[in-house]
């Protein structure tokens, strides 16, 4: 999608109730979300749909006056950031305290995960032992060289699995991972998680590192380029003999004016629902939040794993220092 913001009308049905979404998400699936919350509340739902900094901006700038009732994206990271700017509020809800893991919510319950999905490594089949990458750290080991193929070091993935490492193992330890990586990289970084996948499948590097519900919707696929992908690839989830693989979500918090309050706090409940997992599930390759089965072919194809249990806050919490490595690094 470019950067303009795609709007459908903010105007409701006169004393309807309504809410007004602002979503950096652009899956289709999302649409039957919205369409099942609306059947089963009669709350209509406006969807504004951009870029996430773009979103941010424009809610900055409304201030006091602005319509936005809900801020909803992916990553931790970025939903840190629309905390951090003051653009949320607080939400007392057992509702989702009971349906949301901890370590999948705000501390300050200003925003909540509602889909999970694991950043892990992918190997070309027979190109290298699939004991060398058994953890992240193993991404910088130095047989690797000229082997590995990564997304650029600014991608918001990136630098949330790196705010991850810097909670866990401290900045210098964490900058060194990120040196011994860049030293590894068989090219410049470009292109999108999917593009790391047919990287590896292309024989451009032998190893990468993508969210999960990337190559499940490839694994998942009935056309013949994607097979191909998928038959070439190997799958290792992380770290499973330490704390588990790092994991992320898609989450949503109330905005700080929202002018429909209530409404808003039975959307973020809806999407804490069993039938809301559904559509997140198999309409877009996440987990559930809450673990369990996920009713997807395609995840349950790549197997179950432990996933790390550090609050995804710290993502955000370490964004900047995340970046700042990231570029002492070299990791462009």
């Amino acid at each position: 999608m470019s950067g303009a913001l795609f709007a459908l009308t903010l105007a409701g049905l006169a004393g309807a109730a309504e809410i007004n979404l602002y979503s950096g998400r652009h899956y289709d699936s999302d649409a039957q979300l919205y369409a099942d919350f609306e059947a089963k509340t009669g709350i209509k739902v406006n969807i504004i749909e951009g870029k996430t900094d773009e979103l941010l901006a424009r809610i900055e700038a409304e201030g006091e006056a602005s319509p936005a009732d809900i801020f909803f994206t992916a990553d931790a990271g970025n939903l840190w950031r629309a905390e951090d700017k003051g653009l949320l509020q607080p939400i007392d809800s057992e509702t989702l305290k009971a349906a949301i893991p901890a370590a999948y919510r705000d501390p300050n319950n200003q925003w909540f995960g509602f889909s999970r999905r694991a950043r892990i490594i992918y190997i070309a089949k027979g190109a290298i032992d699939p004991a060398l990458v058994q953890t992240y750290a193993d991404l910088a080991r130095p047989e690797l060289k000229g082997k590995v193929c990564m997304r650029s070091g600014s991608a918001i993935y990136n630098l949330s699995l790196m705010g991850g490492l810097i909670e866990k193992i401290g900045p210098e330890k964490a900058e060194e991972w990120a040196k011994g990586v860049v030293a590894n990289l068989a090219k410049e970084p470009q292109g999108g998680d999917t593009d790391q996948i047919k990287s590896v499948a292309a024989g451009e590097c032998a190893v990468t590192l993508a969210n999960t519900y990337y190559f499940a919707r490839i694994l998942g696929s009935d056309k013949p380029e994607d097979k191909a992908v998928a038959e070439k690839i190997q799958w290792i989830f992380p770290d499973q003999a330490g704390d588990g693989a790092h994991v992320n979500i898609s989450g949503a918090g109330v905005t700080k004016y929202a002018p429909n309050r209530d409404e808003a706090v039975k959307f973020l409940e809806y999407l804490a629902s069993p039938d809301a997992q559904v559509y997140f599930a198999k309409g877009n390759n996440e987990y559930p939040i809450g673990g369990g089965e996920s009713g997807n072919a395609a995840l349950d194809t790549m197997g179950p794993f432990k996933a790390d249990t550090l609050n995804v806050a710290a993502y955000g919490r370490n964004q900047k220092a995340a970046q700042e490595i990231m570029d002492r690094a070299g990791w462009k």
